[in-house]
Formats: structure tokens, sequence, C-alpha cells
């Protein structure tokens, strides 16, 4: 087996997706050389969509935010890999998206391509797919509807048509790809989210051989939970409702500690997230023992960075909360 990580640092994984993950990833790279993103390949809407129709190809989307938040060169780069196209035809289109499905095109492959991505844009890390095959991200609601597509389980949730009951993928039996595997067996922490519950986190523990994988390894396995809620997902989730989700798909695996936020922002902050049917994600009282009976530590904390009204993770803290959690179980 080849030796994924060689630096300074313990060795962190990061599993999920999304502008969440992205955002922790910034905060990681900061405590540790050693630390690899494995990323969801669920996602079939906006950019990714349509190159996932029109080039048959795995979606970039979640690929280039992990590949920017990672990258020497993100001040350099940030705003050209984040450029949407406002008209013409390519409305709609990234070009970080156009970037990364012109690599695998010259190179043959998507995992090519993203190793050359790796090289032009001095990655700190590793940013590994999940899995290499194509799939369908599938939900059952509990009005009985069945529904296809990342992209089309929030809306029909909102469109009233029941809450998620469980997700799963098409085809069966897709497996991960052996870096992904690799990735989660030399790691010593493994951090899941934040980000979309069922649509960004949860894909990636479908995967064939991934809760199997977890199940086996004896680093600890820290949730970072959602700061707010997200409307036809998690409608008024309290933490122990985001532990309980992420355990029920982990199979054998032990989830360990899970980071919540307990600072309560200033309504004018919040009123303009209220307004789109998302809310706090807070502690109730009782909620820690309730947690603790999951066989599941709370570090609770002010974990929020506001910034131009938008509300946001302290990457910088949480990181390094997660190498404190690292250092404390370490030592025992």
């Amino acid at each position: 087996m080849k030796e994924l990580f060689c630096g300074k640092g313990p060795k962190i994984t990061a599993i999920g997706g999304g502008t969440g993950m992205s955002v922790i990833l910034r905060g990681l790279k900061c405590v540790t050389e050693n630390l690899a993103a494995v990323v969801t390949m669920a996602d079939d809407g906006g950019s990714s969509g349509m190159l996932r129709e029109d080039l048959g190809m795995l979606p970039p989307g979640d690929i280039r935010s992990c590949l920017l938040a990672l990258a020497e060169t993100e001040a350099e780069f940030g705003d050209i890999m984040q450029y949407r196209f406002e008209e013409g035809r390519l409305k709609g289109q990234n070009l970080g998206n156009l970037i990364i499905a012109g690599m695998a095109m010259v190179t043959g492959s998507f995992e090519k391509g993203l190793e050359r991505a790796h090289e032009i844009f001095r990655i700190r890390g590793r940013v590994i797919p999940v899995t290499c095959q194509e799939i369908t991200l599938c939900a059952h609601l509990t009005g009985g509807t069945i529904v296809r597509g990342e992209s089309n389980i929030p809306k029909t949730v909102i469109s009233g048509e029941g809450r998620i009951s469980d997700v799963y993928l098409e085809p069966k039996g897709v497996q991960t790809w052996n870096d992904a595997r690799t990735a989660i067996e030399q790691a010593d922490v493994i951090v899941i989210g934040p980000g979309s519950l069922y649509t960004s986190l949860i894909p990636n523990l479908l995967v064939g051989g991934i809760s199997e994988t977890l199940s086996e390894s004896k680093a600890v396995k820290v949730l970072v939970c959602n700061a707010m809620s997200q409307r036809g997902e998690t409608d008024d989730f309290t933490p122990s409702d985001y532990v309980r989700e992420i355990k029920k798909y982990m199979g054998r695996a032990q989830l360990d500690y899970v980071i919540v936020n307990n600072r309560i922002v200033q309504p004018e902050v919040t009123a303009r997230y209220e307004a789109e049917g998302s809310r706090q994600v807070i502690l109730k009282p009782g909620e820690t023992e309730l947690i603790r009976s999951f066989g599941v530590e709370t570090v609770e904390d002010d974990f929020i960075d506001i910034k131009l009204g938008y509300i946001r993770h302290d990457a910088d803290k949480i990181a390094k909360r997660i190498v404190k959690i690292f250092e404390s179980t370490a030592t025992v």
C-alpha cells in the first residue's frame, strides 16, 4: 500500500463536499501537512450537472471547491476558478469546472486530470473522489415518493411530498476509489462535515467499502455539525438528529465526537436565513446526554464566524480543536 501522507502533523482525512467542507479545509491546512479530502460525486445540478450530462464525466464542482481551498495559489486563481458565465451559450457554467473538464480530456481520464490539477495549483494535501464510477443519489420520502437525482431531492421535499426517510445510490454495488480507502485507512483523525447532510455527507458513506473501512479504522472520528439547518433536508434538526442520521449510515463504525456551535447569533443576522426556512442548529436542554447515549461526546463552543452578514464556521478554531481532540486521545 502506498503511503498517502508524508508531512508533519496528524494525518487528517475529511469526508464531505460542498461549501462547508471547503471552509473547514482552509482551517485544517494550517494545522497539518497531512491532509486528504474525500469528496462526494453525487452532484448533478448547475454547472457540474451540465458537464456530467454533456461529457459523461464525473461532477467537478465539489472537487473544484476543495482544490481551491487547499491551493497555495488560491489568492492568485480564486476569482478565476469561481467565475461563472452570465450570458451566451456558456451561461451558468463555472470556469473552474471547465478547466478541470479540460484537464480530464487532455490527460485521458478524470483521475489523471485531477493529478495534473494538484501540480498546477500546488495543492497542500490530496483531493480524492470517493468513487470514480457514475452514481445517482436517490431518496425515499415519508409520503411514499421516490426521488432520483441529488438536486431534485430538496426541491421535492419543499414541494410538500414528504420528508427524507432514507437515501441510497444507483446503481447498486458502486465501489470506492482505492485512494479514498487508503486515505481513511491511514488517517489519525477522520472529519465528517459540515455540509448538506443527505446530499453531500451521507452519499460518501453509501459508496461500497467506505463504512467497512471506517469500522476498521482506529482513527478518532469527528462530526462537525452544521451551524444552520437546510430547507428541504434538515428542517428543524438539532445536533442529535445529525448524529443519529450519520451513525445510521456509518454501519458498525463508531462516531466519537460531534463539534457543535453554542453561540446564539443576533436576530438581525439570522433573519435573512429564517426567511428562507433555515434556522440555527442549537443543542436543546438534555441533548448532550442524549448524544452521549449514542456513544458520542459533544464538544461545544462558539464556532461561528460572521462575515458580511453570512454565517460560517470558524475554520481556524475548529481545526485547532480537532488537533486538541486528537492529542488528548493519542495520549490515553
